[in-house]
């Protein structure tokens, strides 16, 4: 038996914010991170909202990005003190993930990290609080997930945390939120949405119930995403809707190993200066891990419908498979993004020389493609790799040459 999990209720268009004023309960706090929502206005809009809707309200903000285990129990403490029954997260993945993990441990004090960790292994929510979440921008799709991602920094490691118990109850689509987002940030957020939509399809879980998600997501990202990069504000709101429908296919088809090694990369050399930020990290290795999973026919041929749904062209898969490498790599072109870890800068624009020395990265490689394989979203890739070949797949996004193995 299998099972497919959405939010009970999803808000989508502009305005659709103004839905927070129709909850019904005693107290909420809101979480939200580094200043964008309050610089334009919305975090205010949300506060009038829920008071308008009759509830005493607390904001919990500064959340950072790629937030930390200690920012989790921060804010789990302040829930404690203030006892909401709801938690209504604004902006970007990062405040939205770790008011996820916040909620937990909320309802369960008791609980470590460790515990949260455990795929597909939380205890029942909702004893305490429900949850809203309103997206900012388009591509991490955690407003519709069962996934939270957070930062161990004292291990350099990015854990996912998946169980559908953390699916939000509400969600909030509204795309004047986005047209916020500082152009990078549209780049990232796109190749992350649309490297979710690609790996929800050809994920071993994959479903009738996910498949068309997936596909409608694909067609839209390439439609406009690189619009929305270069301005267009219809592409824009296009693209928030685009990244929903991909969270809504990966939530339940799940991912792969692209997320897989993003998750471990991202924080695995911080004390070099930087992070390889989450949405550039799929980009980089999207088109190395497709040409790996291509030696598997069943994704092979999936990879093919892909390409047939977007009309690259192609006479058989294996030149289907081609045509969708060589499209990824050129959207990373239009999109500014580096095609290597090798040539990415600490500022996530391609250089010639990145912030990642080679002998860094050789040596820390071993553990690295050994925390990738046992990251969560590896058992639902469609070609398992060894400790050799996620080696040998790293060093491929390190000095980007060609996979062939």
């Amino acid at each position: 038996m299998n099972r497919f999990t959405l939010p009970r209720d999803l808000y989508h268009g502009k305005g659709a914010l103004e839905a927070l004023k129709n909850l019904k309960g005693r107290r909420a706090i809101i979480c939200v991170g580094g200043g964008s929502m309050k610089k334009f206005g919305f975090l205010d809009r949300a506060e009038a909202y829920l008071k308008e809707a009759g509830m005493e309200v607390k904001i919990f903000e500064g959340i950072e990005p790629d937030p930390s285990v200690e920012t989790v129990m921060k804010g789990a403490a302040v829930m404690q003190e203030f006892e909401p029954d709801w938690i209504v997260a604004i902006g970007g993945g990062s405040p939205i993930d770790a008011a996820k993990a916040m909620w937990i441990k909320y309802e369960y004090p008791e609980s470590t990290f460790e515990d949260m960790c455990k795929v597909f292994g939380i205890p029942e929510l909702r004893k305490k609080a429900h949850f809203v979440a309103v997206s900012s921008t388009s591509g991490t799709a955690t407003e519709v997930t069962a996934f939270s991602i957070i930062t161990d920094y004292q291990k350099g490691i990015k854990y996912p945390i998946a169980d559908f118990e953390i699916t939000p109850d509400v969600a909030i689509v509204d795309p004047e939120l986005a047209e916020t987002m500082p152009k990078k940030l549209v780049a990232h957020t796109g190749m992350d949405a649309l490297t979710h939509a690609v790996e929800a399809y050809v994920s071993t879980a994959n479903c009738d119930y996910t498949d068309p998600l997936a596909i409608h997501a694909i067609e839209m990202i390439q439609r406009d995403l690189v619009n929305s990069y270069n301005g267009d504000m219809t592409a824009r709101d296009n693209m928030h809707n685009a990244q929903c429908l991909a969270g809504m296919a990966f939530s339940n088809a799940l991912l792969g190993i692209v997320h897989s090694m993003a998750h471990k990369t991202g924080a695995a050399f911080a004390d070099h200066g930087a992070h390889i930020i989450h949405g550039a990290a799929n980009a980089m290795y999207l088109p190395k891990v497709i040409a790996f999973n291509a030696k598997d026919a069943t994704a092979k041929k999936r990879y093919g419908v892909i390409v047939d749904y977007m009309g690259l062209g192609g006479a058989n898969d294996d030149e289907k498979v081609q045509k969708l490498i060589a499209f990824c790599r050129d959207m990373n072109d239009k999109l500014n993004i580096p095609h290597s870890i090798g040539t990415y800068g600490a500022d996530s624009y391609p250089t010639e020389k990145g912030f990642v020395p080679e002998e860094i990265f050789l040596e820390r490689l071993p553990e690295i493609a050994k925390n990738a394989i046992g990251d969560a979203c590896t058992g639902s890739n469609p070609r398992q790799p060894s400790q050799e070949e996620m080696e040998k797949l790293l060093k491929c996004c390190y000095y980007d040459t060609d996979v062939d193995f």
